[in-house]
């Protein structure tokens, strides 16, 4: 996506990037889309670089991008589906998703349960945006067929380098060398 302008067509919660700290866009206020993926938009509003959800596209003008699966022909939840939902959260400063960033640590699945549990971390123990990313990715697998509960541990051992990363999104982050 290319750079665009909006207006705010009402008030708009945002979180500010890096620090998570909740901020309100404006109504009536013009923001510029610099990054738009994964159904969520970073902005930039007043000189600062803020993160609005997908489900608040409408405000800015926006459709907002629906994450659907087709129906399973059983009852059980499918590996590939969870993960076709996690490579769908990106990272509000890089345009790269959590999977290729090489965040996701560990996928296990309790058929019995219905429920998914994730280890994830972050490119820094301190992001503030860690609880934003932690959200994301509950919302989008509860959205997989099946699912009843999503558990999404924020560990740090390992901790995350750079050598985690896909070589797709080396390239893509220009960290291939």
């Amino acid at each position: 996506m290319q750079r665009q302008m909006v207006v705010a067509q009402a008030d708009c919660p945002a979180r500010r990037v890096p620090d998570g700290t909740p901020v309100t866009i404006a109504k009536d206020s013009f923001v510029s889309i610099t990054q738009a993926l994964g159904g969520n938009y970073t902005v930039v509003h007043n000189g600062q670089m803020l993160r609005v959800d997908g489900t608040d596209a409408a405000i800015l003008g926006l459709q907002p991008e629906t994450l659907s699966f087709p129906t399973p022909s059983d009852d059980s939840i499918h590996e590939e589906q969870v993960w076709e939902a996690l490579g769908t959260v990106f990272d509000p400063e890089i345009p790269v998703d959590l999977v290729n960033l090489g965040l996701i640590y560990k996928v296990a699945i309790d058929q019995d349960s219905k429920t998914v549990s994730i280890d994830m971390t972050l490119t820094a123990p301190g992001c503030g945006m860690g609880p934003v990313l932690v959200g994301d990715v509950e919302y989008r697998v509860r959205k997989v067929p099946n699912v009843k509960t999503v558990n999404v541990d924020l560990v740090f051992d390992p901790p995350w380098s750079r050598d985690m990363m896909s070589e797709e999104a080396q390239l893509e982050t220009g960290m291939f060398f």
